[in-house]
């Protein structure tokens, strides 16, 4: 088998295989990826000074599908959005304020948690190996609480910061982690494979 037949056998890291994709179809991808992100945070647990909702499910979820550079262009895409004015933060907040609030940490690590689950999606911590997905995932919502708490704690001390900001969130964080690893094992075997 030559090297180029073996890479075509190889099982794509995404059911949307968007890595191959038009710039049409990655243009739409984004455009859905926002919408999804708006709708995850609509899902949500009013709390103090952080609420929970499903965002940091949607980030991860759309690092794993689209990639590392598809996945983060679309979260920024997203913050920019909110920032511009659009009410698609949680509870619909927008405009500049909830990046330097309470929220700016969590906030600003969601493109680099997407970025950090697409680049292990990549890699083989996907669909196809679901225990590596769930550890990916798990990392990435670990990397968010501890930037989002780390930035919190400069504004309410570092001991609220971890009892209000991240501790509340960890089993969240943990089942979260094993839907969005289940989520991507079902589209994974949903899949249809290439003919050998």
């Amino acid at each position: 088998m030559s090297y180029l037949s073996s890479q075509l056998s190889k099982p794509a890291f995404s059911p949307l295989d968007l890595q191959n994709a038009s710039l049409v179809w990655k243009g739409m991808a984004i455009l859905l990826g926002t919408g999804v992100l708006a709708a995850s945070s609509y899902i949500s647990v009013p709390m103090v000074p952080v609420p929970i909702t499903m965002q940091t499910f949607a980030v991860t979820l759309i690092g794993a599908l689209y990639g590392w550079r598809l996945g983060a262009a679309t979260v920024i895409a997203w913050l920019v959005e909110a920032a511009a004015g659009m009410p698609v933060l949680a509870g619909g907040a927008s405009g500049l304020l909830p990046f330097m609030g309470a929220t700016s940490g969590y906030l600003f690590s969601f493109p680099i948690i997407a970025a950090l689950m697409g680049y292990l999606a990549e890699k083989g911590w996907n669909g196809h190996r679901p225990v590596l997905a769930f550890v990916a995932m798990a990392a990435a919502n670990l990397l968010c609480l501890a930037i989002g708490g780390i930035v919190l704690g400069f504004m309410i001390g570092a001991e609220k910061a971890f009892l209000f900001g991240v501790l509340p969130f960890l089993v969240g964080a943990a089942l979260k982690s094993a839907l969005g690893a289940a989520v991507l094992r079902l589209l994974a075997r949903g899949r249809v494979k290439p003919a050998a």
